[in-house]
């Protein structure tokens, strides 16, 4: 195995805004990331930060974001979408202000030459957008499998799996 083949530095960040029920699911699953200890990747709090992430995007080798996203399924649906495809699942279903942040990031690391060679986007439908503090019961049953999913992609990429699915 090549260092080429490996990502040595796997940023995790979970994005949205925890005043908003559902749409804070991204920042939950980084809170539920975080009690669990995992090591050996960077774990970040996103929120509602957009551009102000791109040191930190640039500056890894693979990056892995957890979002709430229109997937057209139920509540609490989970799906990977991976590097171009994460582009167009941002493309046209903007339900939240950051994930057209996200599409600018991506997009600025890009313009630089410097966004990363393996990128994975874990969406999870929203239920519910209104204000409140917790996620709804389907959206906050879809955490677990998300921390098992990123958990299992960061391995497979930091063991050189070329290929994420």
């Amino acid at each position: 195995m090549t260092a080429a083949n490996t990502a040595s530095k796997i940023l995790i960040v979970g994005v949205g805004n925890t005043l908003l029920q559902d749409d804070g699911v991204g920042v939950r699953v980084i809170e539920a990331l975080r009690a669990a200890a995992e090591e050996g990747f960077e774990i970040v709090d996103g929120g509602t930060l957009g551009l102000s992430l791109l040191p930190m995007v640039e500056d890894a080798d693979a990056v892995i974001v957890v979002d709430a996203s229109e997937l057209g399924e139920p509540p609490g649906t989970l799906h990977i979408f991976y590097n171009e495809e994460i582009d167009r699942q941002l493309s046209g279903k903007r339900r939240t202000v950051h994930e057209v942040a996200l599409s600018d990031l991506f997009s600025a690391a890009a313009i630089q030459g410097r966004c990363p060679a393996r990128r994975a986007m874990v969406a999870i439908q929203p239920g519910c957008t209104e204000w409140g503090l917790e996620t709804t019961e389907a959206v906050g049953a879809a955490i677990p499998e998300a921390c098992a999913a990123i958990r299992a992609l960061a391995l497979r990429w930091r063991q050189g799996a070329l290929h994420a699915a």
